[in-house]
């Protein structure tokens, strides 16, 4: 492929390389760069909408993903002091029915491994680790970027630069927007543990998500089924450093006294726990400017109440390709046409995931009411109400 036809990525996270790997499949070289020395995800899951997994698909990566991924039958909202079901929405094959993809949870390590595999099989993608882009500059014929290797300084040309550096993008200052993340007073604290070390109930292909005062914990399984994913998100006044700072098992236990003793036991069942302070962004102002945008949390970082981070990376990447394809002679009008494709769609998801954290965590008679409204409201109408959000096409 020719030179003229590169696309430089900065970040080798989930909306990056699913940005190479559509990018490639619309017939653009593409040059990755990540400062990491080594792709070594955290281990954790991700819960994967049909609205991602029917790219996944499309871009030829679905059937490798699908033996590492788990299909939940069911979506089981349950209350924390008593373990008592409040509603149950169908996903399995009703969900792949009606919205036309399937809906899975995998291991972050599994989905990158899988997007990896796809993006080394051609000829059109270079992956650069351990090299940091910190800055580029625009000229007649495109970008330039300037990256830092741990002893080097390199420079690559391509007729475009997509950001997708992360939540605390270094890129999203230089387009000029330097509003800072907004810290959101929770802490989540997450964890793998084998499937046989916790209550048969866990064990369960569902997602299942408890909801108590102040505090929400989420389980589903990975891995095939033999680990369980664990998150627990508690409120917190005080910020930690980092994605994976430790945890105390015994701290994140006294946050959880009143429990029914199976969240209790899931508690207790990992030897150790990690823990990242949650926070989101307002949308990028400006997205992009020339041949420069950005994509995934760089452009709109968003809380994990909806479970949604990676899905609208993903959609990112798709409607990205398809712009630059169409207008791939004009780089700046293609990725100023994305932008204006995406930013409302990201904005709502934005609104939806801080709306469903403060409902998460409501307590008393506001809890209860919740309780009895999602009960009377059924888990088939509950599932309609996500249509916008999963039956969503490129």
């Amino acid at each position: 492929m020719a030179r003229s036809r590169t696309i430089i990525v900065a970040g080798a996270g989930i909306g990056g390389l699913a940005a190479a790997l559509a990018l490639i499949h619309q017939g653009f070289r593409v040059v990755v760069f990540e400062q990491a020395e080594g792709l070594e995800e955290t281990g954790a899951g991700i819960q994967l909408s049909p609205n991602a997994t029917g790219i996944l698909f499309a871009l030829g990566v679905g059937e490798r993903l699908k033996a590492r991924a788990v299909a939940p039958e069911a979506i089981r909202v349950v209350r924390a002091a008593s373990a008592r079901e409040i509603v149950r929405i169908p996903l399995g094959r009703a969900a792949a029915l009606r919205f036309g993809a399937p809906y899975w949870v995998i291991h972050r390590a599994d989905l990158q491994a899988g997007l990896i595999e796809a993006l080394e099989a051609s000829p059109d993608f270079v992956l650069r680790l351990g090299s940091k882009v910190e800055d580029f500059a625009v000229h007649a014929h495109g970008v330039t970027v300037h990256a830092r290797g741990r002893s080097t300084l390199m420079d690559e040309r391509g007729i475009a630069l997509v950001a997708a550096d992360g939540l605390w993008s270094s890129l999203r200052p230089k387009l000029g927007d330097r509003s800072a993340p907004r810290f959101r007073r929770r802490t989540a604290w997450r964890a793998l543990v084998a499937a046989d070390r916790v209550p048969p109930p866990a064990r369960e292909a569902a997602t299942v998500l408890w909801l108590g005062p102040d505090a929400h914990l989420v389980h589903y399984p990975v891995k095939g089924g033999q680990m369980i994913n664990l998150v627990a998100i508690v409120r917190d006044d005080r910020p930690v450093a980092g994605w994976s700072a430790a945890g105390r098992r015994g701290d994140l236990a006294a946050r959880f006294v009143g429990w029914h003793d199976d969240a209790r036991a899931l508690i207790r069942a990992p030897q150790t726990w990690q823990r990242w302070s949650l926070y989101d962004r307002a949308l990028a102002h400006p997205w992009g400017a020339g041949p420069v945008t950005l994509l995934g949390d760089a452009a709109h970082a968003m809380l994990p109440f909806l479970a949604q981070g990676g899905a609208m990376a993903i959609e990112d990447a798709a409607v990205l390709a398809a712009c630059l394809a169409r207008h791939s002679d004009e780089p700046a009008v293609a990725l100023r046409l994305y932008e204006g494709l995406r930013r409302a769609r990201t904005a709502r998801a934005q609104r939806q995931a801080r709306r469903n954290g403060r409902v998460y965590h409501l307590k008393g008679a506001a809890a209860l009411a919740r309780d009895l409204a999602l009960a009377a409201f059924g888990g088939d109408r509950l599932l309609g109400r996500y249509d916008w959000l999963y039956d969503w096409r490129p």
